[in-house]
């Protein structure tokens, strides 16, 4: 009898197994013709800009008039708007998200680090619509007041409010890289006379850095990716910045702020599609990178 109710369980678990290998494998499979079919989308409507202009003028020229005749198509300012906005804003983000990481993960008391962790979810719940907002009707006035600036809709502003975005995203991942780190290597380094501070710089965060390099970079791919906050609160104007107070216009916030209104099939249409294009090539880049760092992890 009991022979029997074995090899009953044993059936069911393997066709249980079956059932959820398949249904993975499927939802899978589904996933990836999902992101081929936006690939092949974009490669479809955006290549066809080079009949009407070259690689050369569209990452080298400075001129972005895509509605004159004949059109100019210099994405070199949009490019660099969204480095710019980019890099400064993991400038500003990425210190203070390790840094909360670190305090939550191995020196806050056990009662506040659960707040923080609550707090930093449902800082990354914030919706990038109200970060905008915020922006232009708090932040914005107050620069252009404080700095004496023609406009606080700038790239320092975007940037800043970009940060906001990125802290949740690398402090919450890293808080875990930091977890994971067996805690027999913190005991060893106590009993060996380390202080914590010692245990922390030379013990934790070395067998943790490959996660926090990688959270760090999903956070760069966050701001890269954010598209109103940058359409809102970054100024809107096609020039490459000199100054932190320069206005920007990065290919996010461009491809929002004209798709709407450029006519199906033109040349205008198929240069907003390569913008997307390109956004595509370096955020999957920089998904590439951290999934390699995470692989090295194991």
């Amino acid at each position: 009898m009991k022979e029997r109710q074995k090899k009953i369980l044993s059936g069911f678990g393997g066709r249980g197994d079956r059932i959820i290998s398949n249904l993975v494998r499927s939802v899978s499979m589904i996933g990836i013709l999902i992101m081929l079919f936006i690939l092949g989308f974009l490669v479809v409507n955006g290549m066809p800009v080079l009949k009407e202009s070259s690689i050369s003028e569209i990452f080298l020229s400075r001129d972005w008039y895509p509605v004159e005749e004949p059109p100019a198509l210099g994405m070199l300012p949009l490019i660099a708007g969204t480095l710019s906005a980019t890099l400064l804003s993991s400038l500003i983000a990425l210190p203070i998200a390790i840094a909360l990481a670190i305090f939550t993960a191995e020196i806050a008391p056990r009662r506040l680090r659960s707040i923080f962790k609550v707090l930093m979810e449902l800082l990354g719940f914030l919706p990038s619509i109200v970060l905008g907002f915020l922006g232009m009707m708090v932040l914005a006035p107050w620069m252009q007041e404080t700095l004496n600036i023609a406009s606080g809709l700038n790239l320092l502003n975007a940037s800043i409010l970009l940060g906001f975005l990125v802290i949740p995203v690398v402090a919450s991942l890293s808080e875990e890289a930091l977890s994971s780190v067996p805690r027999e290597l913190r005991d060893a380094s106590y009993a060996l006379g380390a202080t914590r501070w010692e245990t922390v710089r030379r013990v934790v965060i070395p067998h943790a850095l490959s996660g926090i390099t990688a959270a760090s970079l999903l956070g760069v791919m966050r701001a890269l990716g954010e598209t109103m906050v940058v359409l809102m609160a970054a100024g809107g104007a096609a020039i490459i910045p000199l100054m932190l107070t320069d206005p920007v216009r990065p290919l996010t916030a461009t491809i929002a702020a004209e798709m709407g209104e450029t006519p199906v099939g033109s040349t205008h249409y198929h240069a907003l599609f390569f913008a997307g294009l390109i956004l595509l090539a370096v955020t999957l880049a920089i998904n590439l990178a951290s999934f390699y760092i995470e692989r090295r992890k194991r």
